[in-house]
């Protein structure tokens, strides 16, 4: 009987997108996402230009709004959409290529069960709308970067006006919980990893994934990349209103961004050292055995070619032992070559680029596109 993957990206805001014909039955909630953070911007831009101050909000000084609900809000459910069916092929992967010995199959139900009861349960969404709510408060009394990162009247002309109520209050809200929700998210995968661990996995050392056969866990990984760049978007937002609004120099920007990229690396690829402990294991264990088989079979190499001179009549050219041979050291490179931490370069890329990419526009703040295009014509041309 095949196990149902386990689910990450259920609970009661993706069962009532369903409900409205928002989510499909495939799982994708994008429509939703699209749904929540349009009708938010749209009753923000109404309540600004009702009240006279829609030339506040379309403003540089505002942009880190549209960021948020525009780009940030879709961003975290393409992700939601792009996960699902990743996490149910992992689960089928390690179940078919026998990672999992078939005397725990039944402990891998129980914790793809305890999962999805987790991620279905009403409980964690209330306790991350709570603490979203109680970030309207912490907000005003922490340096967030950018003027639309918190309902402060010290530092935003609208915060007095309806439409900054509503933006800051309700709009905020939303976003901080949509981000801990993910959070949430985050640490179910960490313990789902964790008990994935206790499990009696059958590792192969010599597996072409150099992951003992997990591999396929960095393509889970990859789909939590549109929470980073969502999340990287947030903060070049509100670097892009504190440079503009002279609070920061763009020389100071550098840190600043260093220290989301650091952040979010280790939130987002740190999961994965769970697995470490068990694939170091693989690796040592791999090369005892292999060590050992290797010695028996270069010392029978030896004896029979070295010493006793080989067969009679067994020519040594072509012969099948020294194919044997090359394969043999293949074998043990391949051993030698396992990732005791499984994450690849192009993860390690893909995620310090979804962290990068959303920083890039920030350039414009110091070189317009005017003056950088006028500069690469001119570059071209040789004047």
């Amino acid at each position: 009987m095949p196990i149902d993957g386990p689910v990450l990206c259920e609970g009661p805001l993706f069962r009532a997108g369903r409900a409205l014909g928002l989510v499909g039955h495939d799982g994708r909630s994008v429509p939703l996402g699209l749904a929540i953070g349009g009708s938010l911007w749209l009753v923000l831009v109404l309540l600004a230009v009702a009240e006279g101050v829609g030339d506040t909000l379309f403003s540089p000084a505002a942009i880190g709004v549209h960021v948020r609900l525009l780009l940030a809000v879709p961003l975290l459910f393409v992700a939601e959409t792009l996960l699902a069916p990743r996490l149910g092929t992992f689960v089928e992967t390690i179940v078919r290529n026998g990672v999992v010995a078939p005397a725990d199959e039944p402990a891998l139900r129980v914790e793809v069960s305890r999962l999805r009861r987790a991620t279905a349960s009403w409980l964690p969404e209330t306790a991350c709308l709570l603490g979203a709510m109680a970030m309207i408060w912490a907000g005003s009394h922490l340096h967030l970067y950018g003027t639309t990162a918190s309902l402060d009247a010290q530092r935003s002309a609208a915060a007095g006006t309806l439409a900054g109520q509503w933006y800051g209050v309700v709009c905020l809200t939303v976003v901080r919980f949509l981000l801990l929700r993910w959070l949430w998210r985050i640490l179910l995968w960490c313990r789902f990893l964790h008990r994935l661990c206790r499990l009696d996995l059958h590792l192969v050392p010599i597996h072409p994934d150099r992951q003992g056969g997990l591999g396929y866990v960095q393509v889970v990984q990859a789909q939590f990349m549109p929470v980073v760049a969502a999340a990287s978007a947030i903060q070049a937002a509100g670097l892009a209103e504190e440079i503009h609004g002279g609070m920061l120099q763009f020389e100071a920007v550098a840190p600043a961004i260093a220290l989301v990229l650091v952040v979010l690396v280790a939130v987002f690829l740190g999961p994965l050292l769970i697995l470490a402990p068990r694939l170091r294991r693989a690796r040592l264990d791999g090369l005892d055995a292999y060590m050992g088989l290797a010695s028996r079979y270069v010392g029978d190499f030896e004896a029979k070619w070295l010493v006793a001179g080989g067969s009679a009549g067994e020519p040594f050219l072509g012969s099948p032992d020294l194919g044997s041979l090359a394969d043999m050291q293949s074998g043990f490179g391949m051993v030698e070559a396992i990732r005791w931490f499984p994450v690849s370069f192009r993860l390690a890329l893909l995620c310090v680029a979804a962290t990068l990419v959303p920083m890039a526009p920030l350039l414009l703040l110091k070189y317009p596109i005017a003056e950088l295009a006028g500069k690469l014509v001119g570059r071209l041309v040789g004047s």
